[in-house]
């Protein structure tokens, strides 16, 4: 089971992709680890529905052979226990999970529709910085549930 992150850019905020980093760092001593930061797409010439195509098509790529989960303000809210049993689920099934969080226009229809299982990170719309960030502590947070760690409480 590999646990992939696509999402679209690099953090531009120093503090942020530390924080991000940090988390990722920490999230894979639980679960095999690997990101991958797609083109942001120029909105300069062309419409956001064809950016949200252009980036879908990167992170699709990217995620291709693994069970699909979008990050999704739409989608699943779960709680971090349900978070962590729905990754030990996949790990007792040895399914590569592949999640994706869209750019600043969020993700094509197409994808989403392609998804498994959409995933609420908030109830609220976050920049996709701030998305990576809590996905990067939750998958944390979920390694240490599954061993039964002292960090969630």
């Amino acid at each position: 089971m590999r646990v992939i992150v696509a999402a679209v850019g690099r953090p531009r905020n120093v503090a942020l992709a530390a924080a991000i980093e940090f988390y990722e760092t920490r999230a894979a001593r639980y679960w095999p680890l690997t990101v991958h930061e797609v083109r942001e797409e120029s909105a300069r010439s062309i419409g956001p529905d064809l950016v949200r195509i252009r980036e879908a098509e990167r992170l699709a790529a990217k995620a291709e052979g693994a069970n699909l989960v979008v990050c999704d303000e739409l989608g699943e809210a779960m709680t971090s226990d349900a978070f962590a049993r729905f990754m030990q689920a996949a790990r007792e099934r040895a399914r590569d999970v592949a999640f994706v969080i869209g750019g600043a226009f969020g993700v094509a229809p197409a994808l989403r529709d392609r998804a498994s299982r959409r995933l609420a990170l908030a109830p609220w719309t976050l920049p996709h910085e701030m998305a990576r960030l809590v996905l990067a502590e939750q998958l944390y947070r979920a390694g240490t549930i599954v061993r039964g760690e002292p960090y969630h409480k």
